[in-house]
């Protein structure tokens, strides 16, 4: 058993709460858990059929948070767009601001403190400091119930320290008395014997920075929202020549059903009937509408922008390529990039680290200046500076923005721990077939020696080739077809990977492949042939020699297109430092001609599958960091020995789960455009655990040295937060 199961957890409030619950979870027999602080998620992948879903959850709730299996109903979002939880914080936010100011005001300004104005500043100060900062008195209480502390512990110690003093001041000592004023400096931790202006401008601050931060989520997260909600809610099909409109729910594999100008295509098929443009631009990120036509794929959630199609359903619900696109992004969005795990063990123990240097603050301060309020001063400022947020938003919010941003522009990133390969690979070997060319063959020539008709030759190739998969199979089947009509059937088919294909047609034994491989059948080629597909290989055509019976009955030349954009795109990868192999299993004279034209220099040909996954051994072998990018079924092996697998769209599904990378549009640039947006969001979730770091380093000894007054602390405290996020909004600007 190996199953996984996703839980989103709510009540998380920092870094620490994530490694608690991962840190519990990854406890129990047979778990192994990711918590997602950012994304507010579980993937926990379970190998003990003894420890069900239900255990999960409630392991979860134990540690006081709530977890549930993901639902595709989301929370009604209020007339401001905002999540439930989202408009909580800003109504506490738009209340305490109102009550705090005056505060603040009254506090900072002499010439504003009129008899008794701590009576006042108390009845403000009380629902800010208790009302407005519930959650975290509320979050903090749970937690100590269950002998842990979280960022919520420092920020409700240090409100409620505050408030508390103040109040015990103001009904026990000075303070209380008439005529009294105080007011605290800024810069250093001065300050008379009530603090009720930090109790209150510190929540506001903090309440502020998570009002914000759930703003900042909920936009990271836009993207894929918006791919999700993509696809047609119903269509019109035809059964038994009538048509009728059903919710997309009901559509099943082998339905027919039309597509009008300007509809959703509702599902992937095939057209069976009509021609059109398809704008792609939401799934492929490409701008330019695509032909299509009678046995051309369509995908669903595009949009049919030319005449009227009829569609064969070919995959619905969850095997679309849209729904296994969104798979595969929130999948990344889950998992931890290997940068992370640093963050994570800090966070686990910053909390209790942080109480003890604020504790030690306070006795340091205390009996070496023997004054209670800058002892407390100081402490109340450790406590409020912490914050672990930013050390466990710096990798997921990255994630976030950058794979949203990714699934726009077509690329789908597999997960966080190949970010690292994209920045240090320095070769990338490229499949020729439907990779840097079309991959739309076309027969160019059909050679039939005397004694064979030219008719004949294709009647029984085609047969055989028709069996395969192969581009170049397709294509001389297809001509077939179209010059002798109906094509017999074949008896005993094999297919040699990358040499060529066997089989029985009208009792005729068949051999159709390279001209090389003749040989291994102990057949003869003519010489008056030789020529001929000497001059068909200079041109770059594929040849695929015919014999049966014994002996060499022709030939059939198949040529591919180089895509328009493959030059540009090897150019692109050049300027990123990688050296550009073609690798292909066709002829050396054809492989070359394609390299002349795209601009590579150097060329691996007639290689067999096996032989690319030697190919890309070998290099790595000699120290190089390899990318390879294929579409095929014989590129699926290459692609997962490879240190960075980029997997074109448009291919097979075997290449694209081999993958790390899948471009969803066939252009080649999609390759560069990849890679430049891996090492963006790599990059940027280097310099968000930088600053993470470095705050935390800098501003905690600031503090306790009594440099930093707790109201400064709380901005400071919401403000690493809000850059680390803000930092990585800016994913959402990329452009290749």
């Amino acid at each position: 058993m190996n199953e996984s199961v996703e839980l989103t957890i709510s009540g998380m409030t920092c870094a620490s709460c994530a490694a608690r619950i991962e840190k519990k979870l990854n406890k129990l027999e047979g778990v192994s858990a990711s918590v997602n602080y950012a994304t507010e998620t579980a993937h926990v992948s379970v190998t003990d059929p003894s420890v069900g879903t239900n255990t999960l959850l409630s392991t979860v709730e134990k540690l006081g948070y709530s977890a549930a299996l993901p639902t595709l109903v989301e929370d009604e979002p209020t007339d401001e767009g905002l999540d439930p939880e989202t408009a909580m914080w800003r109504q506490r936010l738009v209340v305490s601001s109102a009550l705090a100011l005056p505060v603040l005001l009254m506090s900072m300004v002499p010439a504003l403190q009129f008899d008794n104005w701590q009576w006042l500043a108390l009845t403000l100060t009380s629902p800010v400091a208790v009302w407005g900062a519930w959650p975290f008195h509320h979050a903090a209480w749970v937690n100590l119930r269950h002998g842990a502390t979280t960022m919520d512990t420092l920020i409700s110690v240090g409100v409620g320290a505050a408030y508390l003093w103040s109040v015990y001041a103001l009904f026990f000592g000075d303070a209380g008395r008439p005529g009294m004023t105080m007011s605290v400096s800024l810069t250093a931790s001065g300050g008379e014997d009530i603090y009720f202006e930090v109790a209150s401008v510190v929540t506001v601050f903090i309440v502020a920075g998570r009002y914000l931060e759930r703003r900042a989520k909920q936009e990271s997260g836009a993207a894929l929202r918006a791919l999700l909600s993509l696809g047609a809610k119903d269509v019109a099909i035809l059964r038994e020549g009538r048509e009728s409109r059903i919710p997309i729910e009901q559509l099943v594999v082998g339905d027919i059903f039309i597509v009008r100008p300007g509809e959703q295509i509702a599902t992937d098929g095939v057209v069976v009937e009509g021609s059109s443009a398809v704008d792609t631009s939401m799934l492929t990120g490409e701008s330019v509408p695509i032909e299509v036509g009678v046995d051309d794929a369509v995908v669903g959630a595009t949009v049919n922008v030319g005449g009227r199609l009829v569609v064969r359903a070919t995959r619905v619900g969850a095997d679309t390529q849209l729904a296994q696109m969104a798979l595969l992004v929130s999948a990344a969005q889950a998992g931890k990039a290997p940068v992370q795990r640093l963050a994570d063990r800090v966070a686990a123990i910053f909390v209790p680290v942080v109480m003890a240097i604020a504790a030690a603050t306070w006795v340091g301060w205390y009996l070496a200046t023997g004054s209670t309020a800058e002892a407390f001063t100081s402490a109340v400022a450790v406590l409020i500076i912490a914050c672990p947020c930013a050390l466990g938003l710096a990798t997921p919010t990255a994630l976030l923005v950058g794979t949203g941003r990714g699934a726009q522009l077509g690329i789908v990133i597999r997960g966080p721990e190949i970010l690292e390969s994209t920045r240090s690979i320095d070769t990338i070997i490229l499949d020729k077939t439907g990779t840097v060319t079309t991959g739309r063959m076309s027969v160019t020539d059909a050679v039939a020696l005397p004694g064979t008709e030219q008719a004949e030759l294709l009647r029984i190739a085609g047969a055989v080739e028709d069996a395969s998969e192969h581009p170049v199979a397709r294509a001389i089947a297809a001509h077939a077809r179209e010059a002798v009509g109906a094509l017999p059937a074949v008896d005993g088919f094999a297919n040699h990977g990358g040499r060529g294909v066997v089989g029985v047609v009208d009792n005729h034994a068949v051999v159709i492949g390279q001209p090389v491989w003749m040989a291994d059948w102990s057949l003869q080629m003519p010489d008056d042939l030789a020529p001929a597909i000497a001059e068909a290989q200079s041109r770059g055509a594929t040849v695929a020699v015919v014999a049966w019976d014994g002996a060499v009955r022709g030939f059939v030349a198949v040529s591919d297109t180089v895509k328009p954009t493959s030059a540009e795109a090897i150019g692109e990868l050049r300027r990123l430092g990688l050296e550009p192999i073609l690798l292909t299993g066709d002829h050396a004279k054809t492989a070359a001609a394609v390299a002349a034209e795209v601009g590579i220099d150097r060329v691996v040909s007639g290689v067999l599958p096996e032989g690319k996954v030697d190919e890309v051994r070998r290099l790595q072998h000699e120290g190089r960091v390899v990318a390879m990018v294929g579409d095929g079924v014989n590129d699926a092996p290459a692609l997962a020995m490879a240190d960075l697998g980029l997997a074109m769209g448009t291919g097979t599904d075997a290449a694209m789960q081999a993958s790390d990378l899948t471009l969803v549009r066939g252009d080649l640039r999609a390759a560069p455009d990849a890679i430049k947006l891996s090492r963006r969001v790599l990059a940027t979730i280097k310099g968000n655990l930088f600053w993470a770091f470095a705050y935390n380093v800098a501003a905690i000894p600031l503090a306790a040295a009594g440099l930093l007054n707790p109201i400064i602390a709380g901005l400071a405290m919401a403000a690493s937060s809000l850059f680390v996020m803000g930092n990585s909004l800016r994913l959402r600007s990329f452009t290749p």
